[in-house]
């Protein structure tokens, strides 16, 4: 493995790019985790789905819970 001491060591400069350089276009590399792809596609009936389940599933099992746990401690009794 490569260790800084042995770049140093080699007297090899490390070539930069320039902070206002040609950076890669976004069609030559991939695009990351929260990167847009360059292919989009229509949103579906089911990418509606999963997105509804994803935002009321919480809501409703927080609310459960806070009902569980009123029943409980006993102050589903007032």
């Amino acid at each position: 493995m490569t260790t800084a001491e042995d770049i140093i060591e080699s007297g090899k400069s490390a070539r930069l790019r320039p902070a206002g350089g040609a950076a890669l276009k976004p069609a030559q590399q991939p695009a990351g985790p929260f990167d847009v792809s360059t292919q989009t596609r229509k949103p579906t009936v089911g990418d509606a789905l999963v997105t509804g389940l994803l935002v009321i599933y919480p809501a409703f099992a927080a609310l459960a819970a806070i009902i569980a746990g009123l029943f409980l401690t006993g102050a589903g009794s007032l």
